[in-house]
């Protein structure tokens, strides 16, 4: 199974994301490590990303999904995954499942103002919920429940 944490920049798609694949004994991945360098320097200062920046990331972890699931590895993956054609592309197969990190923008706009050492802040966040377009068929978590208690959920509405 590929488990995608989704949902803007700010939601906990890592920290939920690496708490789940430790207690399954499973890999992660970080989506972010997947963009380049150029979309990386675009959300440091504030850019929101498009479509386009966008599509090479998306291929990139795309094909990443696929290889895992062909192999038969199970992986947890932090990956905002926007838009329904974003989670059309990495739905390589059934094996996959989102789990969409829901909260208000307020709620997060306030984590984002206490995180340090990561690229994207407050800034792209007004953009990310513009460019949300909130799934119908994925597991939904409440954000404003502590890291354990999402994983507690996930797991349980997976049957993990």
């Amino acid at each position: 199974m590929i488990i995608v944490v989704m949902g803007v920049t700010g939601a906990g798609k890592t920290t939920v994301g690496r708490l789940l694949a430790e207690e399954l004994g499973w890999e992660f991945e970080e989506g972010d490590d997947f963009h380049p360098a150029a979309n990386v320097e675009k959300m440091r200062r504030g850019v929101p990303l498009k479509d386009d920046d966008r599509q090479p990331w998306l291929q990139q972890l795309r094909g990443e999904i696929a290889r895992r699931d062909s192999e038969g590895r199970n992986l947890v993956l932090a990956c905002s995954a926007l838009k329904k054609d974003y989670r059309r592309m990495l739905a390589v197969s059934p094996a996959v499942k989102f789990v969409y990190l829901k909260g208000e923008a307020k709620q997060i706009a306030e984590r984002l103002r206490m995180r340090r050492g990561h690229f994207a802040d407050e800034k792209i966040l007004a953009a990310q919920f513009t460019d949300l377009e909130e799934p119908d068929c994925a597991v939904v978590v409440d954000v404003g429940a502590m890291p354990q208690e999402m994983v507690n959920e996930i797991r349980t509405q997976l049957r993990l």
